[in-house]
C-alpha cells in the first residue's frame, strides 16, 4: 500500500510558489522603481506630518538679488563677503558659516588681502569645502580653501547635499565625506559643534556631541546620512543690501549661528528641490535647516535592512498561512486586514520618527495573498473537481456492477424459487443447481473484477516477478476462452507466439484472457480471433485480433477509461462493466509496457501488449 508523503506535492508546492512570490517581492523592493515609490510615500507622510515649527537658532545672512545688483555682481563677490564679515562679527554670534568654497584667488589679490583682515576676529568661523570626483575609480579630490583664509577657520566642513539623488529632492544630507587621505565633517555638523562647545564622539551607529546623540550610521558610500526636517517657515534671513543700509539689523545675530550664503537667482543655480515639493530653496538655507535639525534634536531614523526584511517575510508567512488554514469569505476579509495593517505601518511608524520603506512590504503582502488566494482558488477547485469526477466513477462503478448484479441474482432467486414451490425431477433439480453455481461463480469475477480495478489503481497489487514463455501462457488463455467461441463457431488462431517476458504470470493471463474473450464476444459468429507474439528490437509485442465491427477514432481515445462502453458492445448485445480493458492497460503498465489499438469500423480491431522482452543471457553463477 502507496504511503503519503509528508509533506504532500500539493503543500510542498504551496510552501514554493509563496516563497518564490515573496522572495520576487522583496527583489523588486530593491528596484529604482520602489524606490521612487518608497521617496514618493516619504514625501506625502513628511507634507502630511511636517515638523512642529520652533524658535530658530540660527539666521542666514543672504545675498540675494537685490545685493548681488547693487554690490557690482560676480565681481563684487569679494567686497560682499569682506562687508559680511565686518559687520556679523560686531554681533556677537556663536558661529559663523560660509557657504562659499574659496578655493581660488581672486584676480586682484588686494581684495584677497581685505578679506584677510576681515575674517579675523569671526568668532567659530567654518569655511567650506567641495569634493570632486573626476572618476568612479578615484575617490575624488578637495577644494579646499585658500592657505590665506584657511588660517581663519575653526573648522572646515563640506558643502555636499543629495542634489543628486534619483528624483532631485533633497532628503538626507550625509553628515561626512572622506577620500583616501582626509575627512570632512558637514557645514552644519561644524557650525552646531563649535556652538555647543564640544567635540564629536563617534561610534558605528550614531555620534555624540555634548548630551545629544545623533543617529547617523555609517551606511555604504554615503557617510553617515541624517534626514534634514525641512520646517514650513523659512529660516530667518537678513539681507545683506539691507544690512548696510540699516546696521541695527546686525542685533538679530547675537548669539546665534550665521549661516553665509548666495541666495540670488540670477548669481547661483544652487537650488535644492525638498520633500513639500513647493519649488526650490537656497543651498546654504539647506545647511541652516540641517543645523535646525541637529537643534531640535529629533531625526527621523530609517528602518535597518534587517528589520525590513523580517517585517516582509512575517508578512508573507502571514499571507500564505490565512489561504492555507481558512477558506472562502473568512480568508479573504482576513487576508484584506492584513493588507491594511502594512498600508498603515509606514504611516504609523513615521510617527515614531522611524522611516519605514512603503514599497517592499505592501509587494510582499499583495503578492503572496493574490499568489496564495490564486493557488487555494485553483488547486482546490481542480482538486474539488477530481474528488467531484471520482465521486462520479464510484457512482458509475456502482451503477454498472449493481446493474450487472441483477441478472445472475435474478436468476439465482428465480431457481431458488422453482426449487422450493415445485417438485422438480432430479435431472431438472440438478440443472437448475448447476445454473446456480455458474451464476454465482459469475457474481463473483464481477466483484473480484471490481475490486480488482481498485487495488491495481491504488497500487495494493504486487507484481511477483518470475519468467514466464509466451506460448504457455498464451495457449492456458485459449484453451480458456475456446468454449465461449464455439458456441458462436468463432475459430481461435494461433501463430508465432516466440519470446520470454519477466512479470506476473496471473495478472498477465487476466490481461490475455480479457483481450481474447473480448475479441470473441464483439465478433460475429463463424468469424476468427487471431493471437500471434513477435519479437521486435528487444520488445515482445502480443497482438489479439478479431473480425468485429470494430470502433471509430473517438472511442479509441476513450477505450482504456473505466466504466467506458463501446458502441460494439451495445451493438453485440453483450453485458460488461466497462472496466476489464482498464485492468488490462494498468497490469501492463506495471510491467513496463502499454497498449497499441488499432481499429476501423467493420474491419476489426486489434489489440497490441508491447512489453520488454527476457534476456536469454544470464549472468554466470557465482560460487561462495
Amino acid at each position: 500500500m502507496k504511503k503519503p508523503s509528508f509533506p504532500s506535492s500539493r503543500a510542498f508546492g504551496y510552501i514554493a510558489m509563496v516563497g518564490t512570490t515573496l522572495a520576487l517581492a522583496i527583489l523588486l523592493g530593491w528596484t529604482s522603481l520602489a524606490q521612487q515609490i518608497d521617496d514618493a510615500a516619504y514625501d506625502w507622510m513628511f507634507r502630511l506630518y511636517p515638523p512642529v515649527t520652533a524658535p530658530a537658532h540660527c539666521i542666514i545672512l543672504a545675498i540675494d538679488d537685490a545685493t548681488f545688483n547693487s554690490m557690482g555682481g560676480v565681481g563684487g563677490y569679494r567686497a560682499m563677503w569682506v562687508k559680511a564679515f565686518e559687520m556679523v562679527k560686531r554681533a556677537h554670534p556663536k558661529a559663523v558659516a560660509l557657504d562659499v568654497v574659496l578655493s581660488d584667488p581672486w584676480k586682484d589679490s588686494a581684495e584677497d588681502q581685505r578679506l584677510d583682515r576681515a575674517m579675523q576676529d569671526v568668532p567659530n568661523l567654518v569655511l567650506a569645502t567641495h569634493l570632486v570626483v573626476v572618476t568612479q575609480v578615484d575617490n575624488g579630490r578637495w577644494e579646499d580653501p585658500l592657505p590665506i583664509f584657511r588660517q581663519h577657520a575653526a573648522a572646515i566642513g563640506h558643502d555636499g547635499a543629495d542634489e543628486l539623488s534619483a528624483d532631485g529632492v533633497t532628503r538626507e544630507i550625509p553628515l561626512e565625506e572622506r577620500t583616501a587621505t582626509e575627512r570632512h565633517w558637514s557645514l552644519a555638523l561644524e557650525a552646531f559643534r563649535l556652538a555647543k562647545g564640544a567635540r564629536i564622539i563617534e561610534s558605528p551607529s550614531d555620534l555624540q556631541i555634548g548630551d545629544e546623540v545623533i543617529p547617523a550610521a555609517r551606511s555604504g558610500s554615503i557617510g553617515r546620512p541624517v534626514r534634514v526636517l525641512y520646517t514650513r517657515t523659512p529660516i530667518p534671513s537678513v539681507s545683506l543690501k539691507d544690512l548696510v543700509d540699516n546696521p541695527q539689523l546686525a542685533a538679530q545675530f547675537n548669539g546665534r549661528v550665521v549661516f553665509i550664503g548666495v541666495t540670488s537667482i540670477s548669481a547661483t543655480y544652487d537650488r535644492v528641490a525638498t520633500p513639500y515639493g513647493e519649488g526650490r530653496i537656497p543651498g546654504v538655507e539647506v545647511h541652516a535647516q540641517l543645523f535646525e535639525t541637529l537643534e531640535r534634536g529629533r531625526f527621523l531614523t530609517d528602518a535597518s535592512n534587517l528589520a525590513v526584511l523580517g517585517f516582509c517575510v512575517s508578512v508573507g508567512v502571514i499571507a500564505g498561512l490565512i489561504f492555507a488554514l481558512l477558506s472562502g469569505w473568512p480568508a479573504y476579509v482576513t487576508a484584506a486586514g492584513l493588507l491594511a495593517i502594512v498600508t498603515a505601518s509606514p504611516f504609523l511608524l513615521f510617527h515614531q520618527n522611524i522611516v519605514f520603506p512603503f514599497f517592499s512590504p505592501l509587494a510582499s503582502a499583495w503578492l503572496t495573498a493574490v499568489a496564495a488566494a490564486s493557488y487555494q482558488h485553483f488547486v482546490v477547485r481542480r482538486a474539488l473537481r477530481r474528488a467531484q469526477t471520482e465521486t462520479r466513477h464510484y457512482q458509475q462503478a456502482i451503477h454498472f456492477v449493481t446493474h450487472e448484479m441483477r441478472t445472475p441474482l435474478t436468476a439465482i432467486q428465480g431457481s431458488s424459487e422453482l426449487m422450493g414451490r415445485y417438485n422438480l425431477s432430479e435431472e431438472k433439480r440438478k440443472q437448475i443447481a448447476d445454473m446456480i453455481n455458474q451464476e454465482s461463480k459469475r457474481l463473483a469475477r464481477m466483484i473480484q473484477t471490481f475490486l480488482d480495478v481498485e487495488r491495481l489503481a491504488d497500487g495494493q497489487i504486487e507484481l511477483k516477478r518470475e519468467a514466464v514463455q509466451v506460448r504457455e501462457i498464451v495457449e492456458v488463455c485459449v484453451a480458456r476462452a475456446r468454449p465461449l467461441a464455439d458456441r458462436k463457431n468463432i475459430e481461435i488462431v494461433a501463430q508465432a507466439l516466440d519470446g520470454t517476458f519477466e512479470g506476473d504470470r496471473e495478472l498477465m493471463e487476466y490481461a490475455i484472457y480479457n483481450l481474447l474473450t473480448n475479441a470473441v464476444k464483439y465478433s460475429a459468429p463463424d468469424t476468427q480471433v487471431t493471437v500471434a507474439c513477435r519479437l521486435e528490437a528487444g520488445q515482445l509485442r502480443l497482438s489479439v485480433q478479431d473480425q468485429g465491427v470494430g470502433m471509430d477514432a473517438k472511442e479509441l481515445r476513450q477505450i482504456f477509461q473505466k466504466f467506458y462502453r463501446t458502441k460494439r458492445a451495445e451493438a453485440s448485445g453483450e453485458a460488461g462493466t466497462g472496466i476489464g480493458l482498464s485492468i488490462v492497460e494498468q497490469i501492463v503498465q506495471q510491467h513496463g509496457g502499454k497498449m497499441d489499438v488499432s481499429s476501423q469500423p467493420g474491419w476489426g480491431s486489434c489489440f497490441t501488449i508491447v512489453f520488454p522482452a527476457r534476456s536469454a543471457s544470464r549472468p554466470p553463477a557465482v560460487s561462495v
